[in-house]
């Protein structure tokens, strides 16, 4: 169990934490919510250690192992399978041990441990997460050095993951992740064993994947039992109570009031004023709801109005420079009123094809045709980085506004969420909420007629995310999404277009469907495309290479297997371990029987396929 008890902490002077106390039982998935700046984060890093408390503590049960994804992403020459396998210190501790270990009983105890915690799956299971998380098998074997930032940060998320802690703390892990990574890790989190506490703001993870909501509000911790949607709904049934009683508490304390002015100067009441003075006094004020409210967005719509389509593209190609086309035989259009979210793995091309559309790359072959008068307004993640560190708000706008007012240009930026301060204040001491609202504002600045979102939600809390959800679905112009938030997908698209296979087409299907072929379930594998596949090669050349991989890999594993039963047998063989050590004689004994029975099965799994290699 995961406990905090009565914790305070200030930052700068500003309090954070006052008093705040939670139990998190074992096995739990919990959900920490909260605005952007109250604190999540710094909860965090209480809990690991890495930040000490004014007062109060953390704390989980003695030989609990508390785990999380590491700061630093991982970029050394490693292979990724290595560095993730890495993430599991005690298979790495006793691996050390058993290559130097000498004495039979320990090195007996050391392949008990190892068989307990499945070391010889490691391999396997490391693959699994990392495939989960977008890497292909060539890139599993590549070293970490290879990697981008955010390809990195998902190695080290996978590290966490295969580690297994008992309490697991994430933050924001899908930030690095695609749509298909963030449903994969989703189903990982519904599916894992202990306990985890997780910061996130995509509202579909937390539908979905956790039992619980710890919400951090005005320094304090409550809990929720149920998804987000249930943590709402019981906030506000919460508020509502609380604003009820104290309306009733304002009528009673003024009905007291009026008595006591009204007769404690005469002297037959003034006993009975005397006694309602007293409980008034004693009568503990309920707080006001203090709800901050998050500020709208507003996209301005198309001046003129353009005749579809927008956009035409026939068998159109994109690249970069001289080199193949990413993308190719690309035949859409996008009219006005659609609103497309673009599916498909990191790498496929849905950034490139964005790129295209907003004229920031060209077609390579085919056709792009648009009206010359059409203008796009376009917003990606990268540009948060470009902001100028040394310019404020109101300067980006005063750029954009040059024969405007003074007070026009604040009215301006007052409206997108920048007050008198934060409209004056540099780029440089923005939080990426606040820096994500001026890209926005400088996006949307002219009415574009087609408005490109990629990854809008990255830096926004949930309601931020439910005022840009209302925002996209007033805007009259196109829009074109990239998003892991399943939520904004759903509630904005009514199209899916699939970028995959080195081309762009319309999805059939709906985001069920899409989750169902992404976790690889059969049933849905069927409905991915219509177009016509290439004929498929008879299925005897394509096994024959795969089953012979899978003999030598039994054979390497039943080797390992007859190496442990003769160490163990060594061990029985010493006579003073029953009158010494009874336990662990009887426990040696059981995972020998357990070997030899391990063993029976692969050689049978062995002979299967050794037969069936024999027959293709």
């Amino acid at each position: 169990m995961l406990q905090i008890n009565n914790l305070t902490f200030r930052i700068g002077g500003r309090l954070l934490l006052e008093g705040a106390s939670a139990s998190l039982p074992d096995g739990h998935k919990v959900g920490l919510v909260g605005r952007n700046g109250t604190g999540k984060s710094t909860l965090l890093k209480l809990i690991l250690g890495d930040l000490i408390s004014e007062a109060g503590s953390a704390s989980v049960p003695k030989n609990a192992r508390i785990g999380t994804v590491a700061q630093e992403a991982p970029g050394g020459p490693e292979s990724l399978l290595d560095t993730v396998m890495a993430g599991d210190k005690e298979r790495e501790a006793l691996l050390a041990e058993a290559e130097t270990a000498t004495e039979p009983h320990r090195i007996a105890e050391i392949q008990i441990r190892l068989a307990d915690i499945e070391a010889h799956s490691a391999p396997a299971r490391a693959a699994i997460i990392l495939a989960g998380l977008g890497f292909s098998e060539e890139a599993q074997n590549g070293p970490c050095s290879a990697l981008s930032g955010g390809w990195r940060m998902r190695v080290a998320l996978a590290a966490a993951l295969f580690g297994a802690p008992d309490v697991l703390l994430l933050d924001e892990p899908t930030n690095y992740l695609d749509l298909e990574g963030t449903i994969w890790l989703k189903s990982y989190i519904r599916d894992y064993p202990h306990t985890i506490l997780l910061v996130s703001h995509d509202r579909d993870l937390l539908n979905e994947a956790v039992d619980s909501i710890l919400h951090l509000d005005q320094g304090k911790l409550t809990i929720y039992v149920g998804n987000y949607d249930n943590f709402e709904r019981q906030r506000r049934e919460k508020q509502a109570l609380t604003l009820k009683m104290k309306k009733k508490q304002d009528e009673q304390r003024d009905h007291m009031q009026a008595f006591v002015d009204r007769f404690r100067y005469k002297a037959s009441k003034a006993r009975q004023a005397q006694s309602r003075l007293k409980a008034l006094a004693k009568l503990e004020p309920i707080a006001d709801m203090v709800e901050s409210r998050v500020a709208p967005f507003l996209f301005p719509n198309p001046e003129k109005a353009l005749a579809p389509p927008l956009v035409r593209l026939d068998k159109a190609s994109v690249g970069y420079g001289d080199g193949p086309p990413v993308l190719k035989n690309i035949t859409l259009r996008l009219d006005p009123d659609d609103r497309i979210a673009l599916l498909g793995s990191n790498g496929n091309g849905k950034s490139t094809f964005a790129k295209l559309l907003c004229g920031k790359l060209q077609v390579s072959g085919g056709e792009m045709r648009h009206p010359p008068r059409i203008t796009m307004g376009y917003f990606a993640q990268h540009q948060l980085d470009e902001l100028s560190e040394d310019l404020s708000p109101y300067e980006y706008i005063s750029a954009l506004m040059p024969d405007a007012t003074v007070s026009q240009r604040r009215a301006k930026i007052g409206a997108a969420g920048f007050g008198a301060a934060l409209a004056d204040s540099k780029c440089s001491t923005l939080s990426g909420g606040e820096k994500a609202r001026l890209l926005f504002m400088l996006a949307t600045f002219h009415g574009p007629h087609i408005l490109i979102l990629d990854e809008p939600t990255n830096h926004l809390d949930v309601d931020s995310r439910e005022a840009l959800i209302m925002a996209i679905n007033d805007y009259e112009g196109a829009v074109i999404l990239i998003s892991h938030d399943r939520h904004i997908i759903e509630t904005c698209a009514d199209q899916l277009w699939l970028v995959r296979d080195g081309t762009v087409k319309p999805f059939e299907g709906d985001m069920d469907e899409y989750t169902d072929i992404v976790l690889g379930r059969a049933a849905a594998v069927k409905k991915v495309e219509k177009a016509a596949a290439p004929a498929a090669k008879p299925l005897k050349k394509l096994m024959t290479p795969v089953i012979k991989k899978k003999i030598q890999e039994l054979d390497l594993k039943m080797l390992k297997i007859k190496d442990k039963i003769i160490l163990l047998e060594q061990a029985l063989a010493d006579h003073t371990i029953y009158t010494q050590e009874p336990k662990k004689a009887a426990d040696f004994a059981r995972l020998k029987s357990k070997f030899e029975s391990e063993l029976e099965r692969e050689e049978t799994h062995w002979l299967e396929l050794h037969e069936s290699t024999l027959n293709a």
